[in-house]
């Protein structure tokens, strides 16, 4: 166990500071202390869920009512027009802390924000219907 496992929670408790953007009763945003740019803000549901799969629905829907909202504020604030959400699930895909959370990054300039490489693949059509099959079976 990392010291950052329970960091969100001791945020959403008042034992860690953290300048508040947003709070309701399933939600708390907050300004990230290393920011990528100003404004760069974490959305995080008030109780801890590790991946994004295991955040109930209720919480989900709460979470996807008010991103929009917080980032209209942030761009707003920064007459910023561009920012990126990010989300990421498990360590292997950059997740550090254990807790699900929304990064929404204000996106300033090209060398301020979150820089992204995005490499190119390919699915051959069979591969690619085989996995369409399994994951709308799963719906």
């Amino acid at each position: 166990m990392s010291g950052l496992d329970h960091l969100f929670e001791n945020i959403v408790a008042g034992k860690i500071p953290s300048y508040k953007v947003y709070e309701d009763d399933l939600v708390y945003a907050f300004l990230d202390v290393n920011p990528l740019a100003p404004g760069h803000t974490l959305v995080i549901p008030k109780k801890k869920y590790e991946t994004l799969d295991k955040v109930p629905d209720e919480t989900a829907a709460a979470i996807g009512k008010v991103l929009p909202k917080i980032a209209r504020a942030i761009m707003k604030a920064t007459e910023c027009k561009d920012y990126n959400i990010l989300q990421n699930n498990g360590s292997i895909a950059h997740q550090v802390v254990p807790h699900v959370h929304f990064h929404i990054i204000p996106k300033p300039s090209k060398e301020q924000g979150l820089g992204v490489g995005w490499p190119s693949g390919k699915m051959d059509k069979e591969a690619t219907e085989a996995l369409l099959k399994k994951i709308t079976s799963g719906l």
